[in-house]
């Protein structure tokens, strides 16, 4: 196998629990040199998750929330995922990219403020605080384990679809923050499947140094159309693989 090798792949519509198994078994993989470097690109069903802290403040309490809550190894505090965002889990060896955290960071950052662009939406990082912005509004949220330098979790764009859950929680630990999408932000409509185009097409680019970033040097999955509806989502639950049928 070619290790330098980064592959790209569209899962649809996946189940938190069955989207964090399939990380954790591909970042396994990953730092055994089993495969190379994957970007999982999906969405979820409606979830709230915790990062790992024993401040759990941002659940304000948890007891009523309206979608279950899953503790996982990421950094960071309470954040909701659901019908309408783009979902991307990098696995990926961080020694061949420079083997530096914060970097890594920046550059999540940097793919997302250049999917925000493409459709003309004017993103930011702002000081102090990991994630992406438009004006004082939060557009993407991101959060990151690293084990043995392999990486899990990554990022979550609000592409389209109801807000509303952010509300029940304090997302990112941020007090009074304004969570935004790219259809709130453009006044149209924008697809999942769309925003996963754009980001399986520049996240080689905005990668740090360490893997070649030429079409030649990686491999991504269809889109391709979608039939049927979810509701409260983007009708497009099978945007890639099937729920389910994620290897």
């Amino acid at each position: 196998m070619n290790d330098d090798a980064l592959s790209i792949r569209g899962l649809g519509r996946v189940d938190y629990g069955r989207a964090l198994a399939l990380q954790e078994r591909l970042a396994a993989e990953r730092g055994a040199g089993a495969t190379g470097d994957q970007l999982l690109l999906l969405e979820h069903d409606p979830v709230y998750t915790m990062g790992r802290t024993p401040d759990e403040a941002s659940l304000r309490g948890g007891a009523q929330l309206p979608h279950p809550v899953v503790r996982i190894n990421r950094g960071g505090q309470a954040t909701y995922h659901g019908p309408g965002q783009l979902i991307g889990y990098p696995i990926l060896d961080l020694r061949c990219h420079g083997q530096d955290l914060h970097r890594y960071l920046r550059a999540l950052e940097e793919l997302l403020i250049r999917v925000c662009a493409e459709f003309g939406v004017a993103a930011r990082r702002r000081e102090g605080l990991t994630g992406t912005w438009v004006a004082d509004r939060k557009i993407a949220s991101i959060g990151v384990g690293v084990r043995r330098w392999i990486s899990m979790h990554g990022f979550a764009l609000n592409v389209c679809g109801d807000l509303g859950p952010f509300q029940e929680i304090t997302p990112c630990g941020i007090t009074g923050v304004a969570m935004t999408s790219l259809e709130e932000e453009t006044g149209r409509r924008i697809s999942v499947e769309d925003a996963a185009v754009a980001a399986s097409r520049l996240f080689p680019e905005c990668l740090p140094p360490g893997v070649p970033t030429s079409r030649e040097s990686s491999s991504a999955t269809a889109f391709p159309p979608a039939s049927g509806s979810t509701p409260g989502g983007t009708g497009r639950r099978g945007w890639g693989t099937p729920d389910g049928a994620a290897p």
